[in-house]
This record gives C-alpha cells, sequence and structure tokens, in this order.
C-alpha cells in the first residue's frame, strides 16, 4: 500500500540505490544464527482497549480488535519488501553490533532479517497474537537476538527499552499519532541514528514485466468485499481511517525535518497461490476474518471461485511495488 497523498504535495524525487554486500554479524552459517539468548520482553497482554497516561507523555488507545484472527495469515499473505532492504538499513544505520528497534513488528519479518546485522532487535507490537506468531518465526529461523515486547508505539518511552542505532517502521506510522511519536523516536535515537519509514509503492517507476502468471484481481477481491462487508472499511471497532498528510509533511514538523526518500527496486518475482492471496486478504485490518461473522465460509468459497476463474492454474503474480524507505537522521551532535 503506498504511503497516503494529497494532490497539493510536490512530487518526491525517486531515487533509486544500487546496493552493495554488506556483511552479517558473526559467521553466516545456518549455526552462526544461534546467539545466546536476551532477555525476555514482556508478556502478552490481553483484554480491553487501554488508555495510556497523560504522564507518558502521549494519549493513545489501542482497539486489541484490530488485527484479531489475522496474524496467522501475515507472513503467507504480504509480500515481502526489497531484497536489499535489510543491508541497506543496517549501512545507513552503521548498524553493526548496535541495537535497532522494530515499532508495529507485525509477525517479526523485518524484525528478524535486521538481526543478522544487529547486537539485538526489539520488536514492539500492542497484538499478542502477532507476537506470538513472531517468536513462533524467529525460532523456526533460529534467530535468538531479538526481544519481543507488547506495547504501542506511544508507550515506548515508558518501557525502558534503551537507545537505538535505528528504528523502523513497516507500513505501521499511519497507525499512530505520527508526530507525537516521531519526537518520541528522536529521543530513543542515538545521535546520528535513524528513523526508517517503510512502505510499498506500486507507482515509483513503470510496472516491470511478470512472470508470465496472471495478476492478482485487486478490483475484483474489492468487489467481493464490498457485496459482504459494505462499502465502508472496517477497523477494529469503527472504520479504518488513512491519514490524508503524507508522512514527509509530518515529519517535516517534527526535529527530524523533512525525511529523505529512497526507492529499493521492488520484487518482481512473487507468485502467489490461491490460499496465499485468501492469506493476503484476511492479514487485513479490514478483512480480519471476525468481520465476517457467520459468512466466513461463503465468503471464502466465493472468493476462490473468483480466483480460480481468473487462474485455472491458480498462480498469481503479485507485484507490490518497490520498496519507498524515508530516512530520518537525529544529528550526530
Amino acid at each position: 500500500m503506498p504511503f497516503p497523498t494529497e494532490e497539493t504535495t510536490p512530487p518526491v524525487t525517486k531515487m533509486y540505490l544500487a546496493i552493495p554486500a554488506l556483511p552479517i554479524v558473526g559467521e553466516t552459517s545456518a549455526d552462526s544464527l544461534l546467539y545466546p539468548p536476551p532477555p525476555r520482553g514482556v508478556e502478552p497482554r490481553t483484554g480491553t482497549p487501554r488508555q495510556v497516561s497523560e504522564d507518558r507523555g502521549v494519549s493513545c488507545s489501542y482497539d486489541p480488535t484490530l488485527f484479531r484472527g489475522a496474524a496467522v495469515y501475515y507472513l503467507r499473505g504480504r509480500p515481502s519488501y526489497a531484497y536489499a532492504l535489510p543491508g541497506f538499513l543496517a549501512r545507513e544505520s552503521n548498524l553493526a553490533r548496535r541495537c535497532a528497534l522494530d515499532v508495529g513488528c507485525g509477525p517479526g519479518r523485518l524484525t528478524v532479517d535486521l538481526a543478522m546485522y544487529a547486537a539485538e532487535v526489539v520488536g514492539l507490537d500492542p497484538d499478542g497474537e502477532m507476537l506470538a506468531e513472531a517468536v513462533r518465526y524467529a525460532e523456526e529461523r533460529r534467530v535468538r537476538n531479538v526481544r519481543w515486547v507488547q506495547g504501542t508505539a506511544e508507550e515506548i518511552l515508558p518501557l525502558g527499552l534503551g537507545r537505538f542505532a535505528l528504528v523502523t517502521l513497516a507500513q505501521s506510522f499511519h497507525w499512530t499519532d505520527r508526530e507525537a511519536v516521531a519526537e518520541v523516536v528522536y529521543d530513543l535515537l542515538e545521535p546520528g541514528g535513524v528513523l526508517a519509514l517503510i512502505g510499498h509503492e506500486v507507482d515509483a517507476r513503470p510496472r516491470p514485466a511478470g512472470p508470465g502468471a496472471p495478476s492478482i484481481p485487486h478490483e475484483a477481491i474489492q468487489a467481493l468485499l464490498d457485496r459482504y462487508l459494505g462499502p465502508e472499511r472496517r477497523a477494529g471497532q469503527g472504520l479504518r481511517d488513512i491519514p490524508a498528510e503524507r508522512h514527509e509533511e509530518v515529519l517535516a514538523r517534527t526535529r527530524f525535518g523533512r525525511p529523505e526518500a529512497i526507492y529499493l527496486e521492488g520484487r518482481a518475482d512473487l507468485v502467489q497461490s490461491v490460499d496465499d492471496v485468501l492469506a493476503n486478504v484476511y492479514s487485513m485490518s479490514y478483512a480480519a476474518p471476525w468481520l465476517f461473522g457467520g459468512h466466513l465460509a461463503a465468503f471464502d468459497a466465493d472468493l476462490r471461485a473468483v480466483l480460480t476463474s481468473i487462474s485455472p492454474a491458480g498462480t498469481f503474480w503479485d507485484w507490490p511495488g518497490d520498496t519507498e524507505v524515508l530516512l530520518a537522521r537525529r544529528p550526530v551532535s
């Protein structure tokens, strides 16, 4: 999903980088990923939406139904970022043997990828189901220099997580009180530290040639969602509200100033099965399984029918776009 745009916002220069190889910390064999276990994060919390007290700096509420039931679909359904992304972030932040924080980490894909370059990576997310998937994924990848903490972006300071060379928010900044969270992150960064806002951008350049499979029929999927859930997109207990103001404009009002926009070549080789496409749909807050109530099985069957009518072979090309990285830095002094 591209970052929100406004017609009045001046176009951003597209800067593509060729990223040289960056050595990971330690040896490169699978056994080298067996790091000594770090201190564990707090246990996942459940319950009703909680209010962060004003004396913690930022007031916010979190709706625990936002991604209810979606976590198990996330890693399978969400398209990957550019191959070069983890190494690029590590180089920009001089991350080797230092620490990173991934805010809104979800099931931990980027968190785990960054761990190869860092002394430790902390994954922060308010959703206990997402963190359970993150723990499973890190164990599957045999990565131990990660720590999982449950909490919102607005709660970072009172959690006492330490200082970081790199803080990332991958398709999660729009869920936060953006200006306030940026100021909190500024205080968490070491001098010279980097804030990276990451997303997919389908319009950064002409669509590349695909591998031959038909594209995912996004319009047909949206029409079916309209039929089952209505034209207004849900988000937990409310409606989905994408902020109109671009992230760049928000950061420009903070101590970071206007960020630099970098584009990394996206993956044009992603081929998805019917089950993969369904997983992508169910990983979205506006199509989380619980929203369908007793109609989930019917929706599932209808969507499968739509997909197989378009691709009898059951394969689809998933072009997520290039990876957009908005980089902002805390000055060295």
